[in-house]
């Protein structure tokens, strides 16, 4: 029993090291990033391509703090600006698929699944989703 809790214990230490190194800098990043043009710029850019799925160009903010940092994130930022119930029901299937992409993405890779599947799969399932609801459903 003892050796089971060492060995337990151990890789649950290094599995929070290898989170913390991802969760830090990409918190400190997009904390940096709110207080700068970067977000209105990147808001315009990806607009054509929210436009596609139903969505408006501040639509990007809830889905990159929900992809990048925690589904929390993203939902704060969803009360935060004025947004249809379509958009916000896009929004929620979207990050239901692809919330927490790099911290979960690293633990997959821990356990042997390769990082670009994991990824590649649930922003396709979130895009696809979205491209539907926004197909067939008219808010």
């Amino acid at each position: 029993m003892k050796g089971i809790l060492q060995r337990g214990s151990k890789k649950g230490v290094e599995l929070t090291w290898t989170l913390g190194k991802v969760i830090f800098p990409v918190t400190l990043i997009v904390t940096i990033l709110q207080y700068t043009p970067v977000l209105p710029w990147v808001m315009e850019k990806l607009e054509p391509l929210m436009g596609w799925i139903g969505l408006s160009g501040e639509a990007a903010v809830p889905l990159v703090l929900g992809n990048f940092l925690n589904l929390y994130a993203g939902i704060a930022a969803i009360i935060s600006f004025e947004f249809t119930v379509k958009e916000v029901f896009i929004m929620a299937v979207m990050m239901s698929f692809s919330h927490n992409l790099i911290i979960e993405s690293t633990v997959a890779k821990k356990v042997g699944v390769s990082w670009w599947i994991v990824v590649g799969v649930r922003l396709g399932l979130a895009f696809f989703s979205a491209a539907l609801i926004n197909l067939f459903w008219k808010g």
